[in-house]
């Protein structure tokens, strides 16, 4: 907020100054006050370039009383944030160097900033020379802000973008591990592609925003037959809980690795077998932890792989190093058990 001292011998003859103005520019002060474009005129022949004139506009802009801006120089109104580089084509302007508009940071009454383009104009008496200057302004604060959200949502789009074509090239590199097999090459790659495509498209549907985690398996499960609601072969327990699209991610691919090892070697590779799906939130002393657990039973019976693919090091490399996770594959004889340990998201649990 600009510092608005109490009446000072500036303000007095300001005001004195405004009368004359008043006298002398008649018509034009009426038109001021009636247009909706905020407008001020500063005295040219100081160097702070006191305000003489403010038009009500420009004073409900600013939220400021007539007699608080009376006299005070132009750059106390500035706000903290501006840059020096507007500051300096500023003065330029009011020098005369610099003769387009000049887009800059300004601060109200209240301490609250809005951006304004302002076009300097100069006022010459009979002689030609410059005793006051006319400044007009257009608020941008909308135009501003919808800048700043399309740089972050530019940022945000990069980085999704590394993300996912890092994650690409980690499913291709681990498929062409086994080049001897073309087609198995290619479902690999396909498989885990359309896997982190759904997720994907789960977080497009609600804007990349907080996704809840029976939508998260339930996008990630859908080729294993939970479809429209319903579990087939699942049984899915516990409280929605809200993740944000890293972590969405993250475990959309963890899943699915779960889920085509079952597939192949667990649960889902006989007529019996299912997986139980629970979470829950647990509190510890200084933080809140999200434990999420995938039990597969009536399967045939389990060991420890020889050697560990492309879904062990997701679970166990992958979470580790993307959400801090603590995980656990527990080959018991009843069936694979997976505990994934995260730090809960604030707010997750909100139900």
């Amino acid at each position: 907020m600009p510092e608005i001292k109490s009446k000072s011998k500036d303000q007095k003859t300001a005001e004195s100054e405004v009368k004359s103005f008043r006298e002398n520019l008649g018509p034009f002060v009426v038109a001021a006050e009636t247009s909706r474009m905020p407008m001020i005129f500063t005295n040219a022949k100081k160097p702070d370039h006191p305000i003489i004139y403010a038009n009500n506009s420009f004073l409900k802009l600013t939220q400021f009383e007539r007699e608080e801006v009376l006299g005070v120089g132009f750059n106390t109104l500035l706000a903290d944030g501006a840059k020096p580089e507007a500051i300096e084509k500023l003065k330029s302007t009011f020098d005369g160097a610099w003769e387009d508009s000049v887009e800059i940071c300004y601060a109200r009454k209240d301490g609250s900033v809005f951006w304004a383009s302002a076009f300097v104009s100069p006022v010459r008496d009979e002689s030609g020379v410059v005793v006051q200057h006319f400044t007009s302004f257009h608020d941008i604060t909308k135009h501003k802000q919808e800048e700043t959200q399309a740089r972050m949502l530019i940022n945000e789009l990069n980085h999704r973008v590394k993300n996912t074509l890092s994650t690409v090239q980690a499913i291709v590199s681990q498929a062409l591990r086994n080049p001897f097999d073309a087609e198995a090459v290619r479902e690999s790659i396909e498989s885990r592609i359309f896997a982190l495509s759904r997720s994907h498209d789960l977080l497009t549907r609600q804007s990349w925003e907080d996704a809840g985690l029976r939508e998260i398996l339930g996008a990630a499960l859908e080729p294993f037959g939970v479809a429209n609601g319903r579990a087939e072969r699942f049984v899915i327990t516990g409280e929605d809980v809200y993740l944000p699209p890293k972590v969405t991610l993250a475990l959309g691919i963890a899943f699915h690795e779960l889920a085509t090892n079952a597939v192949k070697y667990g649960a889902f590779s006989t007529d019996a077998g299912c997986v139980r799906i629970s979470w829950h939130i647990k509190q510890e002393q200084n933080s809140r932890r999200l434990i999420t657990e995938w039990r597969e039973v009536n399967g045939p019976r389990v060991s420890p792989p020889v050697h560990k693919g492309f879904g062990s090091q997701v679970i166990e490399r992958g979470l580790g190093y993307e959400l801090e996770a603590i995980t656990r594959l527990d080959y018991l004889p009843d069936g694979l058990v997976c505990t994934i340990d995260i730090p809960a998201p604030a707010g997750a649990d909100r139900g």
